[in-house]
C-alpha cells in the first residue's frame, strides 16, 4: 500500500476515533501518530513518537483501533506500534512544503492554536436542510453585523446534530470577512478547568484579561456548567462585560436555556437574551443530501440507491451518518471504484442498532447475561453497584433506541419512578462521553441486539 493510500487509510481511521475520545484525548494522542506500513498479512503499523505512547495505546486504545479497522476489512488481522523518531513527522510549514518531504497524515486535522478552530467545519462543507436553515439563517446574520444581531447566539439541539461544525464555521468565516479582529472557540468544560486553574495559580486576572480580547467568543457545551457556581459567576461576569462592548457571543448545548439544570437564573436571562435556535432532527431529504456530499468531498458518487439506503438505515445523530460514509469512502478507495448496495449492506454492518420490536426481556437478558449478573436482580430494589450500573444501562437503551416512555421503562423494570429512570438515561448520556470503555460496552451491547 503507498503512502497517499495509507494516508487516506489513517485519516478515515481518524474520523471513527473521533466518535469515542474526547478532543482533548485526541489532539493529545493522535496528532504525531500515522501509519507507518501494512504487511502482506494484514498487520497495520502505526508509528508513535515514544515507548510512553506505545504503553498508553496498547492499554488505551488498542481495542478500539483493532475494532475500527476490522470493520474496515477483515484483511488487517492486527496492529503493532512502532517508536519513530523522526523530525520529518513534526507538524510544520516546512514539512508541508519542502520536495520529497513525507507527506504528514493528520495535516487536515491541525487545529490553529491561537483560536481553537479545526479548519474542517466550514460553511462550504455544511450541508444546509430543513432541520437547521433556521441556525443557519441566525449564523448568517450574526456574521454580517457581529456584536448587533443576535448577541448572544445561542444553538441547541440533541448530540450529533452539526451544532460544533455551526459553530466553528462561523468562527472560521469570520476570521476571512475580519481579519484584523480575534475570534477563539473553548468548550465550557475547558472554560471552567482554565479557570480553576488560575484561582490556584494566583492568576485570575491575567485569566480575565485574556477572555476579554476576544472579537468574537464561541462556547460549546454550555450545559457542562450546570453547579459551577464560581465558573458560572466569571461567566456572567465576561458575558457582561463583551456585550457591553458590542462583541459577538456564540454558544451551543444539548438543550435550551431555560432547560439547563443549575444555572443560575441571572445568566440563564443572559444566555437567553439573544437569539435561541433549535437544529432538529434531520429529515430523510437531508440525511441523503449529508451522504451525497460527504462523500463528494472526498471525490466518491454513490448511486441513488446507496445513498437512501445509508440515509435511511441508521436514525441516529449526523456524526453516526457521517462515520458511515467514511466507511464507504474507504472501502471505494481500497477496491478503486464506488461500492454497489450490496457491498455497502455488508460494510456497515456494525452501524446497524437493534430492531425495534426488540422485547423489553430481551433487553434485560442481554445486558445482565453482558454483565454476568442474574437478570431477576435487575427488577429487585438493590443499591449494589454491579445491579445499578446495568440496570442504568437497559434504562439507557431502552429510551434511545426503541424510544419507550419513561414511565414505562420504570414500570416494567420493577415499579421504578419515571424521575429515577430520566436521571439514569441523563447521568449514561453523560459518561459515554467521556468513558471510552462504557461507550464500547454499550456499541457491544447493541451489536448483541442486532
Amino acid at each position: 500500500m503507498d503512502k497517499g493510500n495509507l494516508k487516506e487509510l489513517w485519516e478515515h481511521i481518524l474520523t471513527q476515533v473521533e466518535l469515542s475520545v474526547s478532543p482533548a484525548n485526541f489532539n493529545t494522542w493522535f496528532q504525531n501518530s500515522f501509519i507507518v506500513r501494512v504487511s502482506e498479512d494484514g498487520v497495520i503499523f502505526i508509528g508513535v513518537p515514544s515507548q510512553f505512547f506505545k504503553d498508553w495505546f496498547l492499554k488505551k486504545f488498542h481495542n478500539t483501533l483493532l475494532k475500527i479497522v476490522r470493520g474496515i476489512s477483515y484483511e488487517f488481522r492486527n496492529i503493532e506500534y512502532v517508536i519513530v523518531k523522526d523530525e520529518r513527522k513534526k507538524p510544520s510549514r516546512e514539512n508541508k512544503t519542502s520536495k520529497g518531504a513525507l507527506e504528514l497524515p493528520l495535516e487536515e486535522f491541525y487545529i490553529n492554536k491561537s483560536d481553537n478552530l479545526n479548519p474542517r467545519y466550514t460553511f462550504d462543507t455544511f450541508v444546509i436542510g430543513s432541520f437547521n436553515n433556521l441556525a443557519y439563517i441566525a449564523a448568517q446574520a450574526a456574521l454580517n453585523r457581529p456584536g448587533i444581531t443576535y448577541n448572544p447566539l445561542f444553538i441547541y439541539g440533541d448530540t450529533g446534530r452539526g451544532k460544533t461544525h455551526l459553530v466553528q464555521a462561523i468562527g472560521n468565516q469570520f476570521k476571512k470577512q475580519y481579519p484584523g479582529r480575534k475570534a477563539f472557540y473553548l468548550t465550557s468544560e475547558k472554560f471552567a478547568v482554565d479557570f480553576s486553574d488560575a484561582l490556584q495559580a494566583g492568576t485570575a486576572n491575567r485569566f480575565k484579561d485574556r477572555y476579554r480580547q476576544y472579537d468574537l467568543l464561541i462556547m460549546d457545551d454550555i450545559q457542562f456548567l450546570s453547579r459551577k457556581d464560581k465558573t458560572q459567576e466569571e461567566l456572567f461576569h465576561l458575558f457582561n462585560t463583551l456585550h457591553d462592548t458590542n462583541k459577538q457571543i456564540i454558544f451551543s448545548s444539548d438543550r435550551a436555556p431555560v432547560a439547563i439544570p443549575d444555572i443560575t437564573e441571572r445568566l440563564k436571562g443572559r444566555l437567553s437574551s439573544g437569539m435561541a435556535v433549535d437544529i432538529g432532527e434531520p429529515d430523510a431529504e437531508s440525511r441523503m443530501a449529508i451522504v451525497r456530499k460527504k462523500a463528494s468531498l472526498h471525490g466518491v458518487l454513490l448511486s441513488d440507491e446507496v445513498i437512501e439506503f445509508v440515509a435511511t438505515t441508521l436514525s441516529g445523530s449526523i456524526r453516526e451518518l457521517e462515520g458511515m460514509v467514511n466507511s464507504i469512502v474507504c472501502h471505494a478507495q481500497v477496491k478503486g471504484a464506488a461500492p454497489d448496495l450490496a457491498e455497502v449492506r455488508l460494510s456497515l454492518r456494525s452501524f446497524t442498532r437493534p430492531q425495534k420490536t426488540v422485547s423489553v426481556k430481551s433487553v434485560v437478558d442481554k445486558v445482565a447475561e453482558f454483565y454476568g449478573i442474574d437478570e431477576e436482580s435487575v427488577y429487585e430494589k438493590t443499591r449494589r453497584r454491579e445491579v445499578v450500573r446495568p440496570r442504568q444501562i437497559i434504562m439507557f437503551l431502552l429510551r434511545e433506541d426503541f424510544n419507550i416512555s419513561y414511565p414505562t421503562i420504570g414500570t416494567r423494570l420493577g415499579g421504578r419512578d419515571h424521575t429515577t429512570v430520566i436521571h439514569s438515561c441523563e447521568k449514561i448520556k453523560r459518561e459515554i462521553l467521556v468513558d471510552n470503555a462504557l461507550a464500547k460496552e454499550i456499541q457491544d451491547i447493541r451489536t448483541l441486539l442486532s
